[in-house]
């Protein structure tokens, strides 16, 4: 695989790594050891639409991806192929492990009390006492404990956010599927659910991809930045981002690799 921007170490502390890429095996077949997704060779087109073409992508176990690219690229196509939700017209996909997705406006149900919601999430747990147990215990994690009893309309768009993660990362889940969950937010908000999301990980470790189009948040938050390309889309560049999170916005890890996805995607401004 070329190198195709070179290698910035920072302070000794983080560093983010930038390859041209097309990724993984195309020979299908089961997930390879250490991976938890894995397109081989998948093609998808929707009619006379061709969205994907060869596409080649494995993912680790507990590895955070995010996925940027233009609109209308098929960004959220490529969720739904990984979650099964779609299958694609040739290649294949595999998964090892039970999926969950959050979407960009969240699917709470409006007669549902928060707890409620959460609980769908643990509705394969038989014993009445575990699952009360564990409600609370998602309740205290996402920090609502003293709003369970409240319904998504007495909800800040944070707060409901926060209960969609919970019920998604309710239960024996091993795969996160995220589609913009923080677009429909306003930037402070984002920024705290952020953090939120960062914390909520380090308490329930799960394997995530996270589609966005905001690039500063997938550098605030992926360990691997996946850059795809117009229709029919490739992966036209990986960038990996060796710094622990919470991350500070200003480290030079982040900044670099913001300012390398611009270049990629052709928007950053040119010097004048």
């Amino acid at each position: 695989m070329n190198n195709a921007h070179g290698v910035a170490k920072k302070s000794g502390d983080g560093q983010a790594t930038g390859d041209s890429a097309t990724g993984g095996s195309a020979n299908g077949g089961s997930v390879s050891n250490g991976s938890a997704l894995r397109l081989a060779n998948v093609s998808r087109s929707f009619g006379t639409l061709e969205v994907f073409r060869g596409l080649d992508l494995e993912i680790g176990h507990g590895e955070f991806v995010a996925i940027v690219g233009p609109s209308g690229c098929g960004k959220t196509t490529l969720l739904n192929l990984l979650s099964g939700y779609d299958e694609p017209s040739s290649g294949t996909v595999t998964r090892a492990g039970a999926v969950r997705m959050v979407y960009q406006h969240d699917g709470l149900f409006p007669w549902l009390t928060a707890a409620g919601n959460i609980e769908l999430g643990l509705r394969h747990i038989a014993a009445a006492a575990e699952r009360k147990r564990q409600l609370d215990e998602l309740l205290t994690l996402i920090r609502l404990e003293n709003f369970a009893a409240h319904y998504p309309h007495q909800l800040s768009g944070g707060m409901r956010q926060r209960v969609e993660i919970a019920r998604a990362l309710a239960g024996d889940s091993d795969i996160l599927l995220l589609d913009e969950p923080f677009s429909a937010l306003d930037y402070l908000t984002r920024l705290r659910l952020r953090g939120e999301l960062a914390r909520l990980l380090r308490e329930r470790p799960r394997t995530v991809v996270f589609v966005t189009h905001d690039i500063e948040e997938a550098a605030h938050l992926a360990d691997r930045i996946v850059v795809l390309s117009e229709r029919p889309a490739r992966i036209c560049c990986e960038l990996r981002l060796d710094l622990e999170r919470p991350r500070d916005l200003t480290h030079p890890v982040v900044v670099d690799a913001v300012k390398r996805i611009l270049d990629v995607m052709g928007l950053r401004a040119a010097p004048a």
